[in-house]
């Protein structure tokens, strides 16, 4: 096999890697998908063949000064992924995954097949198969907004909730009032039985709930 067919060989790996790690995404329906995760592992293994390959005439070159750079560079693109909202933070999962998805494009680009399978595998397993496990165990950060007529139909929100208020905020609307709420509540609660619970309160109407 020639040089040129195996670099070949592993850029292509590395978008097919890249695809798989960003259908997962998709199909959670994250902003980042196949596309964005494609991109990012090509590109990754490309640069590392240009660290390995695109300075034969250098005599005495650091390759790992590009690798390095690439991981700044998804460094910056990651944190452009999450999004705080209060104390509502979306975005880490997959900004990890796009930097992991980058740390792969490099190691395919140089050669080490099996480390990036490796990781690929335990990457899937890790935002995939865990998804099925976790989903319901633990607690979870809600963040409602609902919209009252007095802010004294809050207290009786407040009485159903209790400790699972962790802030809340309002805002004039019209002739009544627009709440912003974050209870921290178990999965398993949501998010069928809040509903089931603000439902018992007629004078409160829930405008979002995520």
């Amino acid at each position: 096999m020639t040089l040129e067919l195996e670099l070949c060989i592993r850029l292509v790996s590395a978008g097919i890697v890249g695809a798989i790690i960003g259908y997962e995404r998709e199909f959670r329906g994250k902003g980042a998908g196949v596309r964005t995760h494609l991109l990012v592992a090509m590109g990754a293994c490309l640069f590392m063949i240009i660290s390995q390959y695109g300075f034969p005439d250098a005599v005495k070159f650091d390759a790992a000064r590009i690798a390095a750079g690439v991981v700044g560079g998804l460094g910056f693109v990651c944190g452009g992924i999450i999004m705080k909202t209060g104390s509502h933070v979306v975005g880490l999962t997959t900004a990890a995954g796009i930097w992991v998805t980058g740390a792969i494009g490099l190691a395919i680009g140089s050669g080490l097949y099996r480390m990036a399978f490796l990781c690929l595998i335990v990457l899937i397993m890790c935002m995939e198969a865990m998804h099925f496990y976790t989903f319901k165990l633990g607690d979870k950060q809600v963040h409602m907004t609902v919209s009252v007529s007095s802010l004294e139909y809050l207290e009786d929100l407040y009485k159903m909730f209790g400790k699972k208020f962790s802030t809340c905020s309002w805002s004039r609307k019209d002739e009544g009032y627009k709440v912003d709420i974050s209870l921290l509540v178990r999965k398993q609660e949501y998010p069928g039985k809040i509903m089931e619970m603000i439902k018992k309160l007629p004078n409160i109407k829930v405008e979002s709930l995520d």
